[in-house]
């Protein structure tokens, strides 16, 4: 046997006499600081080592000479051989010292944390994390990570009581979809935001960015850590977690997710996602009780900050759920969108659709009844149901194909578009268009709301937010008008016309004009009303020229003035809408794109 390079004996494994057998090493040789295993190349009877251990040798160099082995050599570790390598039960010391080391940051090193988790009605961080991932997908980036207080701190009690900087973070699968995921843990230093978690956060948005990959976060937590001193640092606000978390707006799809306290930062980077889901015992909030009281603005306890009944009615919980479960079941959903068009699927009802509009004009009725009529059986997930009531917002998928989904609330309102209405239709438009998904529009609308009291709270600019919306549109809008389509609302909730979508149809039931029927009978009719006494005259004058308005504002003579596309059977509704998905296009997406957070 030749040495393969220039280098230093610096062990023999073998001595004459031995039996050595194929791979076995013979001798370490050092060539530049690293040290190099010389293997046996068949099975063979050493005879001669030809240099000592510390002699220099050059390449080529007989280093032994051997014969070939006589017959068998499975007794060769009986026979002055080394033992062989441990077996797959036994662990290198450094791998020991490394599996030690992990099992701080598991849940089990810290059973009464778990416990206390356990006795509030919630889960640990990594319990979220194993429910919301594939099995067995989750890897772990800064697990290791400890708060950066080794200047105050032992090092001991760094790893046993603030693993992995009270944040994990990694990438696994939801679905079969690659996801970033990130879990404040409230169970050390009760969630807080710390230097080495911010770094953590930094890292995987850095990849979920550049990867185009979702991004859900567990955000419960109270905000900054102001403990972290192993940083000169005066304030901290020089950290660039906030603005990279706003960066993904538009860009993947984020899901936010808050149970329990989830105030300052750790609310601010909630606020950032597409969607928050929240359970019903969360409070969220830009400040906590300590921040409250420092203001001088009163003292008070955490859960009268932000409760889930107030963030769900003002809009900023999207889906309000009972417990952490349901919250990855709705995360799961929602993120299901994004993730293609699925082959197997179930129709509703084709018919039930006849009947979702009273026969009486002036009946209202459920239209997410008309919602679910028309998409895949399941697949519906309602969005801000505690907000702006006026108008349902939800995605869904209509033959497997995911979109999002509009309708006009006839229960509120009569369907007329208030301020908050706008501004959730507008956000929703922004949210199906940042990630590409068509949007389907029912509409029964008598309008905008109008009034003092409702120009005292900004309705010009909350209502005139769905026509700009609207005209940067990329994806393809489909309208169906189910009884009333009036005036500029109608128009609102048409992608800014009837004609700006890929199709305006209406049901028999529907009904148009330039304002209510009722107020254009009053107004563009005053003199006539006016000549007549009131009473049963003027009443019948009244319901004669209404009649008229309504018969010319008939859907069928909207068709027929080429106004709107067609008059259709409510059934064949998801007909026309899965044939116009079908051959509609999405046209590329620019890059300055983002989605209000409001």
């Amino acid at each position: 046997m030749r040495s393969p390079l220039a280098a230093q004996i610096v062990q023999w494994l073998v001595a004459p006499g031995d039996l050595v057998r194929t791979g076995d090493v013979l001798v370490v040789l050092e060539a530049m600081k690293m040290e190099h295993e010389v293997r046996a190349s068949a099975s063979a009877r050493v005879l001669e080592l030809f240099y000592a251990e510390g002699e220099a040798v050059q390449v080529g160099d007989e280093l032994l000479r051997a014969e070939p082995a006589p017959g068998d050599t499975s007794e060769v570790a009986q026979m002055g051989r080394r033992p062989s390598a441990p077996g797959p039960a036994a662990l290198r010391a450094d791998l020991e010292q490394l599996v030690k080391r992990q099992a701080f940051t598991l849940d089990a090193a810290r059973p009464e944390a778990v416990a206390r988790r356990h006795a509030q009605g919630q889960r640990t961080a990594r319990e979220n994390i194993a429910d919301l991932c594939d099995e067995g997908s989750f890897l772990e980036y800064g697990a290791l990570a400890v708060a950066a207080q080794r200047s105050r701190r032992s090092e001991e009690d760094l790893i046993a009581n603030t693993p992995a900087d009270g944040m994990v973070t990694g990438i696994g699968s939801v679905d079969g979809q690659r996801t970033v995921v990130m879990a404040y843990d409230a169970t050390v230093l009760a969630g807080t935001q710390g230097m080495r978690n911010h770094q953590k956060t930094d890292r995987l948005l850095g990849v979920a960015l550049d990867q185009r990959l979702p991004v859900v976060l567990f955000a419960e937590g109270g905000g900054g850590r102001p403990g972290d001193t192993d940083m000169p640092i005066v304030a901290g606000l020089h950290v660039g977690t906030f603005a990279a978390f706003a960066r993904l707006s538009g860009q993947v799809a984020v899901v936010g997710i808050a149970s329990g306290r989830c105030f300052a930062g750790n609310a601010a980077l909630l606020g950032c996602s597409d969607v928050i889901i929240a359970t019903r015992g969360s409070n969220i909030g830009m400040g906590g009780p300590a921040m409250v009281e420092g203001g001088g603005l009163g003292r008070f306890k955490p859960e009268e900050i932000g409760p889930s009944d107030v963030q769900h009615g003002n809009g900023v919980i999207d889906v309000l759920v009972d417990d952490e479960a349901q919250a990855v079941v709705a995360a799961r959903h929602y993120l299901s969108f994004f993730q293609g068009r699925l082959d197997g699927w179930v129709a509703p009802d084709a018919l039930a659709l006849r009947d979702v509009v009273p026969e009486n004009r002036l009946r209202v009725y459920d239209s997410t009844a008309a919602m679910s009529g028309l998409v895949d059986q399941g697949s519906l997930l309602v969005l801000r149901n505690g907000f702006g009531v006026g108008i349902h917002t939800a995605l869904a998928r209509i033959e497997g194909r995911p979109v999002g989904l509009m309708a006009s609330n006839p229960l509120h309102l009569g369907g007329a578009i208030d301020a908050d209405a706008a501004d959730k239709a507008a956000r929703f438009m922004q949210l199906c268009n940042a990630h590409g998904l068509p949007i389907v529009s029912l509409v029964d609308t008598p309008g905008f709301m109008v009034g003092p009291d409702t120009e005292a709270r900004a309705q010009v600019r909350h209502a005139s937010r769905l026509f700009v919306v609207a005209a940067s549109l990329r994806v393809p809008f489909f309208s169906v008008v189910l009884r009333k389509g009036y005036g500029l609302g109608a128009m609102g909730l048409t992608a800014g016309g009837f004609h700006a979508p890929v199709f305006t149809v209406a049901w028999p039931t529907a009904e148009f004009g330039a304002m209510g029927l009722e107020g254009a009978v009053r107004l563009g009719y005053r003199k006539e009303l006016e000549a007549e006494p009131e009473g049963p005259r003027r009443d019948a004058l009244f319901e004669e020229l209404l009649a008229r308005q309504y018969a010319s504002g008939a859907a069928v003579q909207m068709a027929a003035t080429l106004e709107i596309d067609a008059v259709i059977d409510p059934a064949l509704t998801r007909d026309w809408l899965a044939r116009g998905l079908a051959g509609a296009r999405v046209a590329e997406a620019g890059a300055a794109r983002f989605i209000d957070p409001w």
